[in-house]
């Protein structure tokens, strides 16, 4: 019975497992940029956990927008229409950029408007250079995406892992040079940390595009990339299937940072348990993404060669693999709960909230893992429309209200919180797998 599932593991696998490297990677390194620019600074901390909180939250979306690339270039893949790939990629390149310029002209606005937030003065002059920064990265970022996602539907998956863990550590470079002036350069503080942000992006898209046009590796695509034609057709799919996934991942986003209104209510010990907890989410959830995003390769492969019989077993298996995720994670992070809190701060008071906290973090894992596989798996189908809807329901109407349900109306604190989560992840994850049922 379990043999039809077993034959995918190995290759989710071997998909997967680089993705989530290259995502785990990320997050790593940007916990390793937090703890630099503490170091510099209190206010400079302060600085950057607003902006950051905010670009965050545009970054993730912008990704998702990128993410309506690969289920096309697989199913391309699986018809073995190859010729047809490289024209998406440069259409998918062309909206991308529609795209990272809008978000520009969006924190334009911010940029021009941070003195109306009610921020503190002192904090505006740090700010801003390091919004500019950021704002200016999101060309090369998007570019970059657009080339990841076209990899990663030709089942190249190793690639954009290795360039993003160049990035990452040139990135950290740049800071230790910048932030604190080393080696003769000038001491910019948070300023310099925005600026190796900047080069690091622009310096991995720019690898990535040098290895697509200038090396053998790519040289199929790169012939019909230069013949490819811009065209109407190819640039509404790229927006029809980018748009529903970047507002479902927004709106997934959303519901954390949301909740830290809340958590701004209850004091700066549990803002600082809820950063905490914030970390270390974020890492199960790459692990899960990643695996994911290998789901919606296969299925997207599977769906273009006609092997639909294999689309409903590939995401099962799919699943079997991010419920064992989810135990690997959970029982350590369970165990550890009275040792985590105190890997980030001294306070006792904040560590003991954080071993609270990580009960409900532990119950919602496999609601993370559901809905993480039946999102992608509808990805991989192209089914998207339905993910925007069934976000807004699981994440504004079930999530948040239950948040201040539990943490205010039932006096639970952090904890009330965020045993909202499990509920909102859990009802996106039965409602992307009964819609996918339904495909």
């Amino acid at each position: 019975m379990l043999k039809k599932y077993i034959i995918h593991y190995p290759t989710l696998l071997r998909l997967g497992i680089p993705i989530m490297i290259g995502q785990i990677g990320t997050v790593i390194m940007g916990i390793i940029d937090t703890m630099m620019i503490g170091r510099y600074g209190t206010g400079e901390l302060a600085a950057a956990g607003f902006i950051n909180g905010i670009v965050g939250l545009i970054t993730i979306s912008a990704l998702g927008f990128s993410y309506g690339l690969t289920p096309v270039v697989g199913a391309l893949l699986g018809k073995n229409e190859t010729g047809s790939i490289a024209q998406k990629l440069k259409n998918s390149l062309l909206t991308n950029n529609i795209l990272a310029l809008t978000m520009m002209a969006i924190m334009a606005v911010l940029y021009q408007n941070l003195h109306h937030l009610g921020l503190p003065e002192h904090l505006l002059p740090l700010m801003r250079p390091y919004l500019l920064l950021h704002t200016l990265s999101f060309i090369p970022m998007m570019a970059f995406n657009a080339f990841k996602q076209f990899s990663d539907g030709i089942l190249d998956t190793r690639m954009p892992m290795w360039i993003l863990l160049g990035g990452n550590i040139l990135n950290v470079a740049g800071n230790w040079l910048l932030i604190y002036g080393i080696g003769g350069l000038p001491e910019m503080g948070l300023t310099g940390a925005g600026l190796a942000t900047l080069l690091s992006r622009f310096a991995i898209w720019a690898a990535f595009a040098g290895i697509f046009h200038f090396t053998k590796r790519y040289e199929p695509y790169r012939k019909d990339f230069w013949k490819a034609q811009v065209c109407k057709e190819d640039l509404r799919q790229m927006v029809l299937l980018g748009v529903p996934i970047m507002l479902q991942m927004g709106m997934e986003t959303a519901s954390f940072s949301l909740s830290a209104f809340y958590v701004g209510w209850l004091g700066t010990t549990s803002l600082a348990a809820h950063q905490v907890m914030l970390t270390v989410a974020q890492l199960c959830f790459m692990l899960y993404y990643g695996m994911s995003a290998a789901v919606a390769i296969q299925v997207s492969y599977y769906r273009g060669a006609g092997r639909l019989r294999e689309i409903r077993h590939v995401a099962f298996a799919g699943l079997h693999l991010n419920w064992i995720l989810g135990l690997l994670t959970a029982v350590p992070i369970f165990l550890l709960r009275d040792q985590i809190g105190t890997w980030f701060t001294n306070s006792q008071e904040v560590s003991t909230l954080v071993a609270a906290v990580v009960i409900p973090l532990c119950i919602y894992q496999f609601g993370d893992a559901l809905q993480c596989t039946y999102c992608n798996a509808l990805r991989g189908m192209e089914d998207v429309k339905p993910l925007m809807r069934i976000a807004f329901f699981a994440y504004f109407i079930v999530s948040l209200p239950l948040g201040y349900l539990f943490g205010f109306t039932m006096h639970r604190g952090l904890w009330g919180i965020w045993m909202a989560f499990p509920f909102g992840l859990t009802t996106a994850g039965i409602l992307y797998l009964i819609r996918f049922l339904k495909r």
